[in-house]
């Protein structure tokens, strides 16, 4: 290489670090900038799981605590003091409460209780059909046979969480008002549900002996 292809190129690298540091200078603060966002963006997000890792064993531990008091009605007492700081923590202290204060006697309480969960549109269905279903097998004995059986029905829609412990609830209101042969049917289609547990094929079945029914089986190829 000869002297002047070695002075032009020097003399281009340091135009290029002249440029360069005119750059870095005019706009290098948008790189500091946006590297201080990402640092403080992931800390942040750091600090927020911790938070609520903190809070989730701080409600788990109130809530074991709680429960530790020796009768329904002091757990009950306990419970309700309780911060959930969540939706879903209230809606869990609200089922644990209701069931407390339904072991105390205090029914009507605990109906409330599970009704507020029920009708509560941010909470995810499953949470509101459950706290549905056990507010209606509280009322058994106060809410009219025509009312539990329209609710049990919603509740016994193609697709719905507690289809089949509906249609057992249904059943039961079918043998209480005396059609034994509706319970026979609404029993049998549950054993023969692909979807029944064991628990629930055993109780419908237990129910369909007691009632003068023969149980029908699963094929074979569907019993294992």
């Amino acid at each position: 290489m000869s002297d002047t292809d070695s002075f032009i190129e020097e003399v281009t690298e340091e135009v290029r670090r002249d440029r360069m540091f005119v750059i870095l200078k005019r706009y290098g603060w948008i790189a500091v900038v946006v590297i201080i966002a990402i640092v403080g963006a992931a800390a942040y997000n750091e600090y927020r799981k911790a938070s609520q890792t903190a809070a989730a064993e701080k409600l788990g531990d109130d809530i074991i605590a709680s429960l530790a008091a020796n009768d329904p009605a002091g757990r009950a007492v306990a419970l309700s003091d309780v911060e959930p700081g969540t939706p879903g923590g209230a809606a869990i202290l609200d089922f644990l409460t209701a069931s407390a204060l339904a072991n105390s006697d205090q029914t009507d309480q605990a109906v409330t209780k599970l009704e507020a969960i029920a009708t509560n549109g941010d909470l995810p269905r499953i949470y509101r059909d459950i706290a549905t279903f056990k507010a209606l097998t509280l009322q058994s004995d106060s809410l009219p046979a025509a009312d539990r059986r329209l609710q049990f029905e919603a509740l016994a829609q193609p697709g719905a969480p507690l289809r089949l412990l509906s249609e057992e609830q249904l059943a039961l209101i079918d043998v209480a008002e005396g059609a034994t042969e509706a319970a026979l049917d609404r029993l049998q289609s549950i054993i023969l549900d692909a979807e029944t547990d064991t628990t629930l094929r055993q109780r419908a079945s237990q129910l369909i002996v007691a009632l003068g029914g023969t149980p029908e089986t699963l094929p074979s190829f569907e019993q294992g």
